[in-house]
């Protein structure tokens, strides 16, 4: 059974810094995409960055430079650096994980549809104050 497990969320001011983890148990795909997706209040979920089981990450524009997504494998842990954070970051923040056959030209952050994603975690709260 495949569970991930997000931490690290919390409270910082604007242009603080926050670095979450998503760990990840039952995941033994060598081939696979994660990512992470936020939900602010009222809002939709969106999706904030992904990897590659190869490595190959990209971002959405507007974390683009500030966010930084890495994984340890040895330690089956998902990382988010997330750096001169502003209050619009504020959200709710799920990982999300899809075993992948095959090369990976790039993972989907942009597809937040929950029946894409094959496991989810619960989430971790941020919360940005100015």
């Amino acid at each position: 059974q495949v569970q991930l497990v997000e931490s690290g969320g919390g409270s910082a001011q604007s242009g603080g810094s926050l670095r979450l983890s998503c760990t990840a148990s039952g995941f033994s795909y060598s081939h696979y995409c994660m990512a992470w997706f936020r939900q602010a209040p009222g809002k939709g979920r969106v999706g904030v960055a992904a990897i590659s089981s190869d490595g190959r990450s990209n971002y959405e524009d507007s974390v683009k430079g500030r966010f930084t997504i890495s994984q340890d494998k040895a330690a089956n842990t998902l990382y988010l650096q997330m750096n001169s954070l502003k209050p619009e970051d504020t959200a709710m923040y799920y990982c999300a994980a899809k075993p992948r056959s095959g090369s990976i030209r790039s993972c989907p952050y942009w597809v937040a549809d929950y029946n894409y994603w094959d496991y989810w975690g619960q989430g971790t709260q941020v919360t940005v104050s100015s």
